[in-house]
C-alpha cells in the first residue's frame, strides 16, 4: 500500500504596523507625586551657625516629600549618593544642639532616657565609663584557686566540690562559689570528694600519624575518637584486675590532653578527667621530663650537638636546657623540660638537620612500653608522672 505525504506550509501572520503594540514597549507610567530614582536627592547643606530650631524649620519640608517613598529611602544613603557610587569624601555631619553631641541613631538613646551632656561630658555617672575593677586581694585568694595551688584538685572541680558542700574552711562548711579565704586557713575536703576523685580516669594512648591532639582541624581527627573498648590494650593490667575496671561512656565526658603531640608525630599522649595531673603536665611551672626518639637525616658536628643542648632560641626566646644525645647512627634521644609549638622539628632545622620521625616514649615516670600503635590502656595506681 503506498504511503502519501502530505506538506502543510504555514506562514507567518502579518503584523500591522499601525498597531500601537507591534511599534512600542510597554511603559510603566510614572508617579508624578514620586522624584526620579535614577537620580539622587540633592543633599541639604546647611550652614553650622544654624540654631536647633532654623534647622528643624527647614528640615520638615523634606521629610514631607521623602514620607511618601520609604524605598527611596532605603534605597539612598544618609549623605545623598546611590548604593553603587562611589563613596564621597567625608564631612561633618549635622549635630543634634549645638554642643556638638553626635546625633542618637534613630532616636534610640532618646528613647532609653538619654539625655544631653550625660554620654560625652559626665563619664564619672555613666556605667560604661566605669574604672578597671582592682586585682583581688593576694593574701585572700579565691577557695578554688587555693584548693589548686594546694594540689587538692583543678579549680573547675573544686567549684564543683563546693556546691555539693564537699569543702570545710576551719572547720565550717563553704558551699558559696567566689568565697575568699586566708592562706593559713585550714582547708579539709569530705570523703565524697575522695570517692569522686578515684572514679575519674586517666588514660595512656599511642596516638598514630594523621590525629591531632586537640579538637578536629582540617578534617582530621582528634585523638580521643580512639578511646574506645575495641581499641583498648588486651594486656592492660586493670583489664585482668581481680576488679576488672570497665569502659563507660562517662569516661570521656571531660577528658582532655595533658600535652600536645604533631599530627605528623607518634607515641605517648596522655588524656584525662583529673585536673591535679593537667596542671602538674603542662602548667607554666611544670619541670617534668618528656623523652622522645628523633629520626633525622644530615649532618650533625660536635657545635651543632652542643647547640642543642643548651644553646638555641625559638621566636627571640631562649631555650630551657635540653637533653640531646645520639641513639643510634639514625636516631637523636631529645629530653625537654618544656614543650612549645614544633619546638624539635624547629630545633633540628636551625642545625641543619631534616625530620624524618618523632615519636614520645615518656613522659615524666611514666612509659609507652609495649602498648600497640593506635591502643590505649588506663593509668595504673603505682604509676606517676
Amino acid at each position: 500500500m503506498a504511503s502519501i505525504l502530505t506538506t502543510i506550509k504555514i506562514t507567518k501572520k502579518p503584523t500591522d504596523s499601525a498597531s500601537p503594540r507591534a511599534s512600542k514597549a510597554p511603559v510603566r507610567r510614572s508617579d508624578p507625586s514620586k522624584r526620579d530614582r535614577t537620580v539622587a536627592p540633592k543633599p541639604v547643606v546647611r550652614p553650622q551657625t544654624e540654631s536647633a530650631a532654623e534647622r528643624a524649620e527647614t528640615r520638615a519640608p523634606d521629610y514631607a516629600e521623602n514620607a511618601s517613598s520609604k524605598a527611596s529611602q532605603r534605597n539612598h544613603r544618609y549623605d545623598g549618593r546611590l548604593r553603587d557610587e562611589a563613596p564621597r569624601p567625608q564631612q561633618a555631619r549635622p549635630t543634634l544642639d549645638d554642643t556638638g553631641r553626635d546625633t542618637p541613631r534613630r532616636g534610640g538613646k532618646m528613647r532609653d532616657g538619654f539625655e544631653v551632656g550625660d554620654f560625652n561630658n559626665d563619664r564619672a555617672s555613666n556605667p560604661m565609663f566605669t574604672p578597671k575593677p582592682l586585682p583581688s586581694n593576694p593574701d585572700f585568694p579565691r577557695l578554688s584557686k587555693r584548693m589548686a595551688e594546694l594540689g587538692f584538685c583543678s579549680r573547675r572541680e573544686a567549684d564543683e566540690w563546693i556546691t555539693n558542700g564537699w569543702v570545710r574552711v576551719d572547720g565550717r562548711i563553704v558551699d558559696e562559689l567566689g568565697s575568699r579565704v586566708a592562706r593559713n586557713a585550714k582547708i579539709e575536703v569530705s570523703k565524697d570528694a575522695e570517692q569522686h576523685q578515684s572514679e575519674i580516669v586517666t588514660i595512656i594512648l599511642n596516638k598514630p600519624i594523621g590525629y591531632v591532639s586537640g579538637q578536629a582541624e582540617d578534617g582530621y581527627n582528634p585523638a580521643i575518637v580512639l578511646i574506645h573498648p575495641d581499641n583498648q590494650w588486651q594486656d592492660d593490667p586493670l583489664l585482668h584486675h581481680a576488679q576488672p575496671r570497665e569502659f563507660q561512656r562517662t569516661f570521656l565526658k571531660g577528658l582532655a590532653p595533658a600535652g600536645r603531640l604533631d599530627i605528623d608525630s607518634t607515641g605517648l599522649l596522655v588524656l584525662t578527667q583529673d585536673g591535679r595531673i593537667a596542671r602538674h603536665l603542662i602548667g607554666e611551672d611544670s619541670t617534668v621530663e618528656k623523652e622522645y626518639l628523633v629520626r633525622v637525616e644530615g649532618d650533625l658536628s660536635y657545635n651543632d650537638l652542643d647547640l642543642l643542648n643548651e644553646g638555641l632560641s625559638l621566636d627571640g626566646v631562649k631555650l630551657k636546657p635540653a637533653k640531646v644525645s645520639w641513639q643510634n647512627e639514625d636516631q637523636l634521644r631529645f629530653v625537654l623540660r618544656e614543650g612549645r609549638k614544633r619546638q624539635i622539628r624547629r630545633m633540628c632545622e636551625l642545625v641543619g638537620l631534616k625530620v624524618l620521625g618523632l615519636k614520645r616514649i615518656r613522659i615524666g615516670g611514666v612509659t609507652l612500653g609495649k602498648l600497640p600503635m593506635g591502643e590505649w590502656r588506663y593509668l595504673r595506681p603505682e604509676e606517676r608522672f
